[in-house]
């Protein structure tokens, strides 16, 4: 656990110095990005009632997790992959785990101040009040997990010109086609029902349950969902990564 814990430590400052000329602007763009689609969906609905700005509170910091988890991430990868970067990690006498754990935390951390910022704009826009739960800490970092572990298994296992199409593919899911911004019962139900054994849908509930509890409470399934989904990725990822290693 010694080793572990001074691998990821000087990992995590080995990635930020690796992207310190880069992290500023992704900050940026994050926190615009989150708070754009609160001030931009509301364009598109004529009438504001409390679900709908509830959708849109809570959907925006789920869209800026799974940007940076499955957009980021795996756009990443694939750089690192064409500048001979993969190869050079793989190389490292460290642990697996702990070289992932550092670059996750960086890739969170550049996601937090957009989901603030989200939910600070919302605030100001609908002028609405949530009922946070001590939960939203475990949905956010579960949230998280699997959007990091599906990130990480896509930009590892698939070619990067292949993780590229993927990662535009999934943001475009999560924006338009996704019960994220909306609720489910909007969507034909042939769709609703494939969306029930993919992560997009429970990452967006694990959230808006969690910021704003609902009346019967927090379920469980969100949080056991998304856990099988970051495990399974990361799982992929480890393989990989230790393949030929």
């Amino acid at each position: 656990m010694r080793h572990w814990l001074r691998s990821y430590s000087l990992l995590l400052k080995w990635t930020i110095l690796r992207l310190r000329t880069t992290l500023p602007f992704m900050f940026i763009v994050q926190t615009l990005m989150a708070a754009g689609i609160v001030l931009g969906f509301a364009f598109l609905i004529p009438t504001h009632d409390r679900v709908t700005a509830l959708y849109l509170s809570t959907g925006a910091p789920t869209v800026a997790l799974i940007t940076v988890g499955m957009v980021l991430i795996p756009q990443m990868v694939a750089q690192q992959k064409l500048r001979g970067l993969f190869d050079y990690q793989r190389a490292m006498p460290v642990p697996r785990l702990a070289m992932l754990a550092a670059d996750a935390t960086v890739w969170v951390a550049v996601a937090l101040p957009g989901m603030v910022a989200a939910l600070v704009v919302a605030t100001l826009r609908f002028d609405i009040s949530f009922a946070v739960s001590p939960l939203v800490v475990p949905a956010v970092l579960l949230v998280a997990l699997g959007a990091v572990g599906i990130g990480y298994g896509i930009g590892y296992a698939a070619k990067p010109e292949l993780a590229g199409i993927i990662s535009n593919m999934i943001i475009i899911m999560a924006l338009m086609f996704a019960p994220v911004n909306y609720p489910a019962e909007r969507l034909p139900d042939w769709f609703a029902a494939v969306h029930q054994w993919l992560p997009f849908q429970y990452m967006a509930q694990a959230m808006r349950e969690t910021i704003d509890v609902p009346a019967t409470g927090v379920p469980a399934l969100p949080f056991l969902v998304l856990a099988a989904w970051g495990l399974a990725g990361l799982a992929v990822t480890a393989r990989i990564m230790t393949r030929r290693a």
